[in-house]
């Protein structure tokens, strides 16, 4: 996904210790039992119906939650619209590909919530896209977990905030793991992480590079499988608009599986970033774990996950709950 292009990135934490434990005491299972304690059926309710309208659902919101989380923490900054003082996350260039069904699903769910007396303005937009993000993995194959809840919004949100904080296609495993670590997670969580590219599309500009004069000794990456390479070549001839899109997962696209590490084994990993984490000595041994155990790889993400939701949680004054997920109260 575009990152999905996807995965990562962060501030550092010199912290982390007191980050996790006061993050532990905000977030809990069943967070809003009391004051809206159907709101997780009422999410999943509006997510079923995006994702019967088109499964652009499933990679939209789960690289919208990506790209929240790495930036400033989940506290979903990234809905946030520009005005004319203020140019929002979202309008930065590496947010420009941020499929718009992934903010419509966190919108309508919203909207869903606040129809509910009892539930208005009581449940924070960086909640309802985590357990739209979980809705969406389960609905296209992908394990069913529970969620903690208990984030506030974000009070901030700046296009110069993204600089730097989101990974690129080109990224080798050193790379990766540093801007991993940085949050506290581990290269098992990346590698987890980016086993979402099994599911969703990426523009043929994020990789072209590995198809077309890749090297003065060889024209395409001599990692891809050949014959993937001419697929691709074909997909994203030269003269095509470089925003054209390809399936990440060239095998089973739509679905949420363990493929994807299978492809990477095969040379069918679609950026860099993807095909370092086999032809890497240090990652190879996980991937492969993982493409012959479905079971590991889904605990191994619910895991990841749920680490990942805790980055820079917001709580007390230094967040709120927004009545329009895309505007600041």
């Amino acid at each position: 996904m575009g990152r999905f292009c996807v995965i990562t990135l962060w501030s550092l934490s010199i912290c982390l210790g007191l980050s996790v434990s006061s993050v532990s005491a905000q977030l809990r299972q069943n967070y809003y039992a009391r004051v809206c304690p159907n709101v997780e059926s009422i999410v999943r309710n509006v997510v079923t119906q995006k994702f019967q309208q088109t499964f652009v659902t499933v990679p939209g919101t789960l690289r919208l939650f990506f790209h929240d989380c790495f930036v400033q923490g989940c506290d979903a900054s990234v809905i946030i619209q520009s005005t004319p003082s203020n140019q929002a996350e979202k309008d930065h260039p590496d947010n420009l590909s941020l499929a718009g069904d992934g903010f419509d699903t966190v919108i309508k769910a919203k909207a869903a919530v606040d129809a509910v007396p009892s539930c208005r303005n009581k449940v924070s937009c960086a909640d309802i896209l985590t357990m739209a993000t979980r809705d969406v993995v389960a609905l296209s194959g992908g394990p069913s977990y529970a969620v903690e809840l208990g984030r506030l919004d974000g009070l901030s949100s700046t296009a110069a905030s993204v600089n730097g904080k989101l990974p690129h296609p080109t990224f080798n495993l050193n790379q990766l793991n540093a801007l991993f670590a940085a949050h506290g997670l581990t290269q098992a969580d990346m590698i987890a992480l980016s086993g979402a590219h099994t599911v969703g599309f990426s523009h043929c500009s994020k990789f072209s590079n590995r198809i077309y004069n890749f090297s003065q000794t060889s024209p395409v990456d001599p990692t891809l499988d050949s014959n993937y390479a001419s697929q691709l070549q074909a997909e994203c001839p030269t003269s095509v608009d470089p925003r054209i899109a390809v399936n990440m997962d060239p095998n089973t696209p739509r679905i949420f599986d363990n493929v994807y590490f299978k492809n990477l084994q095969s040379g069918q990993g679609l950026f860099t970033s993807d095909q370092v984490l086999f032809t890497d000595g240090r990652s190879r041994s996980t991937v492969n774990a993982w493409a012959n155990d479905p079971a590991s790889f889904n605990r191994a993400f619910v895991a990841a996950m749920t680490k990942l939701g805790r980055v820079e949680v917001k709580t007390g004054s230094n967040g709120n709950i927004r009545r329009d997920c895309a505007v600041f109260n």
